[in-house]
């Protein structure tokens, strides 16, 4: 099969590779997809470049943990009915070597996710661990029905989708980006109250908003502060990134409210949580109150040039096309 692919940890430019590789089969219990699309994470690329310095989880790795595409082989014990079925997928390159950057890509067959029809393969690969973190963002800590949640960062893959699942879950949203073009996109998606914090005093129109039960959080570091101010009693901050990796929290602001801090590590979520996402997803999808911008889809021979959209904060979803 076709693949990109890389053996040690690098620059997109000078460690990715494309060639062929044996096409896998599935073993017990898993199914082997057709990939069509395949999504690109910030994720994907900082383990490429081995940001943290934990270096390489195998000698070689097929990248990216999303994507969608129609199952065309299962293995034993999966129902052969799955044969033919369009699906999404998620954690193909989490704790695995071989993620969807490839024409075909093995897993369990419980990572293999129905997609509707009318939801196309590009839309599909989008939703993975987008949709997982927005998932647990808003819905960890119970039903957003009657409540207030402020998204910040509202633009970006995991922020809409937390955005888009508060409203459908019945919040009242607050979403912060950095443009006004941003803030358009967002009031076509149904929130209207969205604040631009490339402005002036942005801080108080926050403040005049507020207070807000949930915040979904994409700069802990840097917001912490003004969000222990936004914060209702008991409210929560749900926090999937950080510039600052040892970020400086003022504990007595965020005590006199008896805020909950919640820290969302994607590749670990619990298995109840995983399944509930998979369902909601499904739910929201089908009613049309999902939807993902897509920034650019290259063929799998332009992976580079992906990879360093993703790289460079490429507003929307990145994907790579295996078959083009």
């Amino acid at each position: 099969m076709r693949a990109a692919w890389y053996e040690k940890a690098g620059a997109a430019d000078e460690v990715l590779v494309l060639g062929e590789l044996p096409t896998p089969e599935p073993g017990p219990g898993e199914v082997r997809i057709r990939v069509a699309a395949s999504g690109i994470n910030v994720g994907d690329v900082k383990k490429r470049a081995d940001w943290l310095g934990f270096g390489m989880s195998h000698p070689l790795v097929i990248p990216h943990s999303d994507g969608a595409g129609v199952i065309d082989v299962v293995g034993e014990g999966v129902a052969a009915s799955r044969v033919g079925e369009r699906v999404w997928c998620y954690h193909a390159q989490s704790y695995r070597a071989f993620g969807t950057a490839a024409e075909y890509v093995v897993l369990p067959e419980k990572l293999a996710i129905p997609l509707p029809d009318e939801v196309s393969f590009e839309q599909g690969a989008c939703l993975g661990i987008p949709g997982m973190t927005a998932h647990r963002a808003v819905f960890a800590d119970g039903p957003v029905s009657g409540r207030s949640v402020l998204v910040t960062g509202a633009a970006g893959t995991v922020g809409l989708t937390a955005a888009q699942l508060a409203l459908w879950g019945g919040a009242r949203v607050i979403a912060t980006v950095r443009s006004a073009s941003d803030a358009d996109m967002l009031r076509t998606k149904g929130i209207d109250e969205v604040v631009v914090t490339t402005v002036d005093g942005y801080e108080g129109e926050l403040r005049a908003l507020g207070p807000v039960d949930r915040i979904v959080e994409v700069a802990f570091d840097a917001n912490i502060a003004l969000s222990a101010e936004l914060l209702a009693n008991g409210g929560v901050i749900a926090a999937y990134a950080s510039t600052s990796p040892e970020p400086t929290v003022p504990f007595w602001p965020l005590l006199f409210v008896n805020a909950t801090i919640r820290l969302l590590g994607s590749d670990d979520f619990p298995v109840d949580a995983e399944r509930q996402a998979v369902r909601d997803l499904a739910q929201a999808l089908r009613e049309g109150a999902l939807g993902f911008r897509v920034a650019a889809a290259h063929p799998l021979g332009e992976i580079v040039a992906a990879h360093q959209a993703v790289e460079r904060a490429t507003r929307g979803r990145v994907l790579v096309l295996p078959g083009a």
